[in-house]
């Protein structure tokens, strides 16, 4: 980060404008890098009274009803992918110079992130996340076996969101979730993308620059890691909790802030992987079929997604596991094609795999190292981190073998074949997972579910209690 000086002409530079509860904030003070192309940007400086708002003041939602926020939310969905909206439009032209995906995908995920913003997607996440939902508009009466009586409400918490750079369809998750629970939230956007929330914002803000979702909602760059800045705003008397995405670089960041009144709710690095049974190798057919999903699964968001498989256990003999690995590459070069991804590995991940390309005996190696699609075939996870297009099949002579690389940071399992899932869900339970789904399908999730093992919105709410009676006497 260094301030923009002469030799910087602000014509050449991409402007990322901030958001402060309804207004937006213009400036190149401050030229900015991103993490993933070292492309520079322009920032504000950030005001940080007009970022963080008293603990005097109640928060502009907490007497919104639940019902009429989400009505906005869905207009501000349908806005989202307006033809005429001109923030979405600019956000995606500015994002493809500062993010490491192609346009296409950048393009299709903006869109796609969009969806969210459904009626019945909303109300199916508040469902599931509160036993009682009317906790988020009123004070509910409560009373035990004692006949004690009191009130309880998921008050509106104040959040600080730590968001990551890999995909639109967080920030437009997070400023629903946000919404919802009805919070005063500020948003720490990502080197990669410091564009997206602040187009979700001012479309809100083009609806109604009045309206209490638009008055509770900030959003501002800085980088990670910096103090001066943290150490400002990460403090329990402005608020409750920071919600934080990313690598464990960013998690890091966070945790030294923390303490009594300022807690944590991590979304932190995850690795999913694939588990592939034997019944894969039953005809040529099913083979490539089964390689497909597996595929699909690899390139979840071009495997920049936590979803994204990393490693694939393959059940069977080192020759069937060989034709594997073939049609792997095969459909995943097929994808990365398709989505115009041309980026080639990093430095170190290419000459880890250039030696293991010499060492036939120990290790396969399908496709280049060009970032066209790989595929590299080992009896024991690599020690890198597959990423880029890169599978790393381990074969197993069991399912039950690969139970063992299971840990907390393991986040989807994608199975095939399915009538074998029930088998391995406690043991893979056990070992640390939090979702187990059909091969292909690690992408789309059912509504409403448990995200990183938690229910995020429970997570969020400051869960306030008004104690209103005793018990009666002799109790």
């Amino acid at each position: 980060m260094t301030d923009l000086t002469e030799t910087t002409p602000a014509e050449d530079l991409v402007s990322a404008p901030f958001f402060l509860r309804g207004e937006v904030l213009h400036g190149t003070d401050v030229i900015q890098t991103s993490r993933d192309l070292g492309v520079t940007f322009a920032t504000p400086r950030i005001p940080f009274d007009r970022a963080v708002p008293p603990r005097t003041e109640v928060p502009p939602l907490l007497n919104v009803p639940l019902a009429e926020i989400i009505d906005f939310l869905v207009e501000t969905g349908q806005r989202m992918v307006a033809k005429d909206n001109d923030h979405m439009q600019e956000c995606i032209e500015r994002m493809c110079r500062t993010h490491i995906l192609p346009r296409a995908v950048v393009e299709h995920t903006a869109r796609h992130a969009a969806a969210y913003l459904d009626k019945r997607t909303l109300m199916a996440e508040v469902e599931q996340n509160f036993p009682d939902p009317r906790a988020l508009d009123e004070w509910i009466p409560k009373q035990d076996y004692t006949g004690r009586k009191s009130f309880v409400r998921a008050f509106a918490p104040r959040l600080i969101h730590v968001l990551p750079g890999n995909s639109p369809g967080v920030a437009v998750k997070s400023v629903a979730q946000g919404s919802m629970v009805k919070a005063i939230n500020l948003f720490k956007m990502s080197s990669a993308d410091p564009f997206t929330m602040v187009a979700i914002l001012r479309t809100m803000a083009d609806i109604d620059p009045q309206h209490p979702i638009v008055k509770s909602m900030s959003a501002v760059y800085w980088r990670g890691g910096d103090d001066a800045t943290e150490r400002v705003l990460y403090r329990p008397q402005y608020f409750d909790k920071i919600v934080a995405w990313g690598g464990g670089d960013a998690i890091n960041n966070v945790i030294k802030y923390l303490g009594p009144g300022f807690q944590l709710v991590s979304f932190d690095p995850k690795t999913s992987i694939s588990m592939v049974g034997k019944e894969a190798f039953g005809d040529d057919e099913t083979l490539d079929r089964v390689a497909d999903l597996c595929s699909a699964d690899v390139m979840t968001l071009n495997q920049e997604a936590c979803v994204a498989s990393r490693y694939q256990f393959v059940e069977g003999p080192q020759e069937q596991v060989d034709r594997f690995c073939e049609r792997l590459h095969h459909h995943i070069a097929r994808r990365a094609a398709e989505s115009g991804d041309i980026r080639k590995l990093d430095p170190e991940m290419r000459e880890a795999v250039e030696m293991m390309s010499m060492m036939d005996d120990e290790f396969g190696v399908w496709g280049r190292t060009d970032g066209k699609g790989l595929v590299v075939r080992s009896e024991e996870p690599v020690d890198f981190h597959p990423i880029n297009k890169t599978a790393n099949v381990v074969r197993v002579d069991s399912l039950d073998d690969a139970v063992k690389w299971i840990n907390v940071a393991t986040q989807t399992v994608g199975f095939y074949p399915i009538d074998r899932m029930a088998d391995y869900r406690d043991r893979l339970a056990a070992g640390g997972a939090q979702r187990i789904v059909h091969l292909g399908e690690a992408g789309p999730s059912t509504i409403g579910n448990p995200h990183d093992a938690m229910y995020p919105l429970h997570r969020f709410v400051h869960w306030m209690a008004h104690e209103d009676g005793c018990a009666p006497s002799g109790n």
